[in-house]
């Protein structure tokens, strides 16, 4: 860091200030999955669902950002990379707002993912495994990118010439027979608990 950089954090209100006023605990829900699993969709059906319980929350989906703030990344290993370094960078900064982040991004490696929760801190990073089967997400495809990356047309795409890891230690929500709704429903009661406020005003 620049000697010329001085960090005020601790001149400022504090997250638990944030979340009193919230009244709820700001977590970064990490939802990752190959391509066309349903990580979007689910996201948007859980922020609905969290809003009217009245929880403050906001999602970071990976094309909204790659249109942004990663405008000028690709995607190799290296550009996935800063692109996820970028995003756990913003995710802090809501949560230190008192913010439920919810991300839906592919994050193929555990490598990638942990520097995500390295970032964001291990008690506000909840890894959330989106399992959809690859013959699923290839059937979805409303992108047409499994065509492409069949075709060669587009290059390292995870799942096809690219590995995607999945995540050993995470709410794993298995999504095929399910609806977003439900996948959602099912996500929403394993982190319910996790969001609601567990100390007072003294």
């Amino acid at each position: 860091m620049s000697t010329n950089i001085h960090p005020t954090y601790d001149t400022l209100l504090q997250k638990k200030d944030k979340e009193l006023l919230l009244n709820q605990r700001s977590k970064t829900l990490w939802l990752t999955g190959l391509s066309g699993s349903g990580k979007t969709t689910i996201a948007r059906v859980l922020e609905r669902k969290l809003h009217e319980k009245r929880f403050a929350t906001t999602v970071l989906d990976g094309d909204n950002i790659r249109t942004g703030i990663c405008n000028n990344l690709g995607f190799s290993i290296e550009d996935r990379t800063e692109n996820i370094r970028r995003i756990a960078e913003v995710s802090k900064l809501f949560n230190q707002a008192g913010v439920i982040c919810i991300n839906s991004f592919v994050s193929p490696t555990k490598e990638i993912r942990n520097l995500a929760k390295e970032i964001i801190g291990e008690e506000e990073f909840i890894e959330v495994y989106i399992n959809t089967p690859i013959e699923v997400c290839e059937q979805r495809d409303v992108k047409g990118l499994y065509k492409k990356a069949r075709a060669g047309e587009i290059k390292n795409f995870t799942g096809i010439d690219s590995p995607f890891e999945a995540p050993e230690d995470a709410i794993e929500i298995k999504t095929d027979g399910l609806t977003p709704e439900e996948s959602a429903k099912v996500l929403l009661d394993r982190v319910i608990g996790l969001v609601l406020v567990d100390y007072r005003f003294e």
